[in-house]
């Protein structure tokens, strides 16, 4: 089976995008609205913005087709994810089912990428604003006191102290220095076929990176199965689509774990217990849920739990790292006018 998680393009919408996409569309339908008739509309709403084309492109393919899978399917910009979950929701009659879950789903996507992105930006930025300053002392504040202190006569006696600020000044900017470049090239790498080494280094260096790493595959793991659970899909193959979403290939693993448990006669629950991929408490809950038919109602229910998991650690993180840079910054800025202000005290203080 193909990767049906792969963008094709990237230039294509983000997660942000289709949720706004999908919940429009849900909409359409809900009220009843002819599919083509809807689709005219939205195109013409968003002529303004800088997807235009696409919503026109998708509209054409409505009223040409009559099915929307057949219009997003023709158009390389649309997530092939999309694209084949709204097939099955078309053959199941359920498409207004499935764009609700998949507005969901982009939702809970781009709320995880944001908290992502503020995470890493934010630090990057603090740690700019440090280098920055402590380079202005360096190149433009110390020269200026040090020739003061040589006119007056005083240069020699107060020296030591201006090489310590001096030295820690500047061992800590090619610290902030070296950290930005690292965190960069890893933010490159990332992109690239080293993405895997990257991230295990990174988790094994940082153990609340691998513990958020841990919750974020569980709650894209949650989430995907509840959604093609519900969109009518087989328990097997909707295991087998979900591995496929993953970049964690920890958890692809642990996916894989579940099909080969669940093809050897042993329960959905019992194979999702074994693995470890969710905790204790969340699989009793799945062991209920299906029990009681309702895995793809749990299952849902859990993937927005880790994402509030995944939200709160990165908050946490956050928290940890303003305040040690804040810190860090002080000392060093003391630091270095101290070495300064020290002589000058001297000096008046012999006046």
């Amino acid at each position: 089976m193909p990767n049906i998680f792969r963008r094709k393009q990237q230039n294509s919408l983000s997660p942000s995008e289709l949720s706004s996409f999908c919940g429009q569309v849900a909409l359409i339908l809900e009220a009843g609205l002819p599919l083509y008739d809807g689709m005219e509309t939205l195109a013409k709403t968003d002529k303004n913005s800088s997807n235009a084309d696409i919503y026109v492109a998708a509209s054409k393919g409505v009223t040409e087709t009559g099915s929307l899978y057949d219009a997003l399917k023709s158009d390389a910009r649309w997530p092939d994810y999309l694209v084949e979950m709204v097939g099955i929701g078309e053959k199941s009659g359920q498409l207004d089912s499935v764009m609700r879950s998949l507005e969901e789903y982009y939702a809970r996507e781009a709320r995880i990428r944001q908290s992502l992105v503020s995470a890493v930006t934010y630090p990057l930025v603090l740690g700019a604003m440090l280098a920055v300053i402590v380079l202005v002392l360096l190149w433009r504040v110390l020269p200026v006191f040090r020739r003061v202190l040589n006119s007056m006569g005083m240069g020699t006696s107060n020296s030591a102290f201006m090489r310590i600020g001096t030295a820690l000044g500047w061992i800590v900017l090619v610290l902030v220095v070296l950290v930005a470049l690292l965190v960069i090239a890893a933010l490159v790498l990332l992109k690239t076929k080293h993405r895997e080494k990257v991230l295990t280094f990174v988790q094994r260096l940082f153990p609340s990176v691998r513990r958020l790493n841990r919750r974020l595959s569980a709650s894209r793991v949650a989430g995907v199965l509840s959604m093609m659970l519900s969109g009518g899909f087989p328990t097997d193959e909707a295991l087998e689509m979900t591995g496929k979403v993953l970049s964690d290939r920890d958890a692809a693993a642990k996916v894989d774990q579940i099909r080969s448990k669940l093809n050897a006669g042993e329960s959905f629950s019992d194979s999702v217990t074994g693995t470890e991929l969710f905790d204790e408490l969340h699989n009793r809950m799945i062991t209920m849920g299906s029990a009681t038919g309702k895995e793809d109602k749990v299952l849902a229910k859990l993937a927005v739990l880790y994402e509030e998991q995944v939200e709160e650690d990165i908050t946490r993180l956050v928290s940890i790292i303003e305040p040690t840079l804040v810190a860090l910054l002080s000392i060093v800025i003391g630091a270095v006018l101290l070495s300064v202000m020290l002589p000058m005290a001297g000096i008046l203080s012999n006046l």
